[in-house]
């Protein structure tokens, strides 16, 4: 009897243990719980998938051709600060074409230092052809081309990931498809607006000089109105000198709440880019207007004191994707490698801003392919066809079994709903999603959990027709047909691994319920059916078995 104690024991707690998982699961019994009794409960439970619940469903695609150019523009950068470090003048260095740098200098002997000093830079070669006396022309290879649309792609999935994990979004899908597209899909969402904003934003941060001394910085208006900038842009088109450009900064009137723009004459050059920021936050200001802190790394805190040093008293505009937050005067050099982004923007706002830039900037802007919203009616209707069907394929095994089989299809009626109990409270405990097709992994489910208990009740049959003892018949049943059962859910659980670790989305659903459901199958007909024939046996030698 001790034998059959411990397993009955060990069933007990399997159910237990499902049923206090799967609680939380179940908000409206949930919160009726005093709260030293919640805590003893798990936080989470099963959590529903876009198509249940809603959401939002999103196919982007990356700008490739607008990374590569970002990463020749960067390029540019370095070779111009690397020029400047050995004291070689040039006329200009820019990008000409899609993935080319042009290098101007006087004539003289310049070409064979600078050919020198530039076999470090990694990815470009020269194009000797496109070159001459006074100039030099570098590019990047196809290859390298290729490499950085790629990194690009898997940089942005990252990039998306990591915001959506601090925005605090339940079991979101977000995944590559294709050669340049990336699916999001994020169910439950309350604020689409807000997290489609916060996924696209590039948040590009550069610190960019201003060129006051130009006579172009004293003609440009003190502000206008939202939507006028465009104009402003065609109409000092011609006089913007070259290697400068137009950028706007975003003011907001606390009182009327009309939004204007302030143009400022802003040099092309990157100073200093945001890939060298360790950490931003929302702090609150003396007038309690939020502002985002930042704090740069070791070389980002070494550049920002080197650049404040040597522009003390000239304006620093803060950069980010094209808009000016902020362009405030350097007062004195800047040490410690911290500095603030502020501008007119509410704490939401802030919270967000600082959310893109600690999860790093885009490599490139990203194109919306598909934007679908699924409304919550859609998943209630999912979810009812879904209990509806799981309900009716439930009744019609349950009176087939105890129609067949008798008290023995009972017993396995008993042991279907353990499994069903067992799978929803271990899909709880997981914090898995639950889709459609985790619905129909349930359901199939439960047909192998009846079949496995076909097999057995077959196998205890023969043994009675053999005139064997009701005890030693079930024993034998369960002996014989235990090694078919064992490989008829191996070759299963082998097919739902290979849809897990290649599948994605609906099908990993479907393939998380099957695994589950096969595991639990195996403890519930192996162990929680002869468990209740030993306890009959033990109980009273049963001479006859309703089978």
């Amino acid at each position: 009897m001790k034998k059959v104690g411990g397993r009955f024991v060990l069933l007990v707690l399997v159910v237990v243990f499902s049923v206090v998982a799967f609680l939380p699961s179940y908000p409206a019994l949930f919160q009726t719980l005093p709260p030293w009794l919640k805590r003893a409960f798990p936080n989470k439970g099963i959590a529903l998938g876009l198509d249940l619940q809603g959401g939002i469903h999103l196919v982007l695609e990356v700008e490739e051709d607008r990374a590569v150019e970002i990463a020749v523009d960067r390029s540019v950068n370095t070779i111009q600060d690397l020029l400047t470090d050995k004291k070689i003048a040039v006329e200009s260095v820019k990008r000409t074409g899609f993935a080319q740098v042009t290098l101007v200098f006087p004539k003289g002997d310049l070409k064979a230092q600078i050919q020198k000093i530039l076999e470090g830079i990694p990815g470009f070669s020269e194009n000797a052809g496109a070159g001459s006396d006074s100039t030099l022309v570098y590019e990047l290879p196809e290859g390298e081309i290729k490499r950085i649309k790629d990194s690009a792609i898997n940089q942005a999935l990252e990039t998306i990931r990591n915001r959506i994990d601090q925005f605090g979004v339940a079991e979101p899908l977000i995944q590559r498809q294709g050669l340049k597209q990336i699916v999001v899909q994020l169910p439950g969402i309350k604020e689409p607006k807000r997290a489609k904003d916060l996924i696209k934003e590039t948040a590009l941060l550069e610190f960019k000089m201003l060129d006051d001394t130009n006579r172009l910085a004293t003609e440009l208006p003190q502000r206008v109105l939202k939507g006028q900038e465009e104009s402003i842009l065609k109409q000092h088109q011609d006089k913007i000198p070259e290697g400068d450009q137009i950028l706007f900064e975003k003011v907001v009137e606390k009182d009327s709440g009309r939004e204007y723009r302030i143009p400022y004459l802003v040099k092309k050059r990157v100073m200093l880019a945001g890939d060298v920021l360790s950490d931003a936050r929302v702090s609150i200001g003396q007038f309690n207007d939020p502002y985002v802190a930042v704090s740069f790394d070791a070389r980002g805190a070494r550049e920002f004191e080197r650049i404040t040093e040597e522009n003390v008293k000239k304006r620093m505009a803060i950069v980010l994707d094209n808009t000016i937050y902020s362009a405030p005067v350097i007062q004195e050099r800047i040490s410690g490698g911290r500095a603030q982004i502020t501008g007119s923007f509410s704490t939401q706002e802030a919270n967000d801003l600082a959310i893109v830039l600690r999860a790093g900037a885009l490599p490139a802007p990203l194109k919306v392919i598909q934007d679908l919203t699924v409304g919550p009616s859609l998943g209630r209707d999912s979810i009812e066809k879904g209990i509806h069907s799981t309900l009716l394929a439930g009744v019609m095994v349950v009176l087939f079994m105890a129609f067949y089989y008798r008290l023995s299809g009972v017993i396995a009626d008993f042991a279907l709903t353990l499994n069903l109990i067992c799978l929803i409270g271990a899909l709880a405990a997981l914090n898995a999603t639950l889709t459609l097709p985790g619905i129909a992994g349930i359901i199939l489910t439960m047909g192998m959990g009846v079949d496995s208990n076909v097999l057995i009740f077959e196998r205890i049959r023969e043994e009675l027709r053999q005139g064997k003892p009701v005890r030693l018949a079930v024993d034998g049943g369960y002996d014989k047909a235990l090694l078919t059962i064992i490989d008829s859910h191996v070759t299963t659980l082998i097919t739902g691994l290979a849809l897990f670790l290649f599948g994605t989305g609906p099908i990993k659903g479907f393939a998380v319920t099957l695994c589950l459901g096969i595991a639990i199958n195996l403890f519930t007909a192996l162990v929680g059916t002869k468990v209740i024939f030993d306890v009959m046996n033990r109980r009273r030698q049963a001479e006859q078995l309703s089978i």
